[in-house]
């Protein structure tokens, strides 16, 4: 079954790029561009292909390892700063645990911070009786919150 516009003459299509072929339910889907398409497609290939070496600094045939190396950086720097942020929740228990003056209630907001960075100092905190409100998230925007602490306290303050 053809899809396609028909030509009276070949010369009307100017070129035809294969793009891929796909098979379903027993069939087999060929896509494909034709014509100013295909001149299209080759400058926003060329222009997407100048701008990404411009960015990552180096010819299009290392594309691709550049791009696995910075993922592979990105990767090695979420997981410090995930260590980081862990470190820095236990370290402000530990303020709040050795102050002079010993505080019932602590409220902490970091706009950088996770989940875990709540869990951490409310798991460091809670089971000294201390209420905990932790919250993260840009102030402008959407973010999250944690109140943890003595069971009686949570079940009065919580619903509100």
């Amino acid at each position: 079954m053809c899809c396609g516009t028909h030509v009276s003459n070949l010369g009307h299509l100017q070129a035809i790029k294969l793009l891929h072929m796909e098979s379903k339910r027993g069939h087999v889907l060929l896509y494909y561009l034709s014509g100013q398409r295909v001149l299209d497609y080759l400058h926003n290939a060329v222009d997407t292909e100048r701008k990404m070496t411009k960015l990552l600094s180096c010819g299009p045939e290392n594309h691709p390892n550049a791009v696995e190396k910075l993922l592979a950086t990105q990767r090695t720097l979420a997981k410090a700063n995930r260590v980081q942020l862990r470190e820095i929740a236990q370290l402000l228990a530990h303020k709040f645990l050795h102050s002079e003056v010993r505080e019932s209630v602590v409220c902490v907001h970091r706009e950088d911070a996770d989940i875990d960075f709540m869990n951490v100092l409310a798991n460091e905190l809670v089971p000294h009786g201390i209420l905990c409100l932790v919250t993260v998230g840009s102030d402008k925007g959407a973010g999250q919150f944690l109140l943890a602490g003595p069971d009686d306290l949570v079940s009065v303050l919580g619903p509100k």
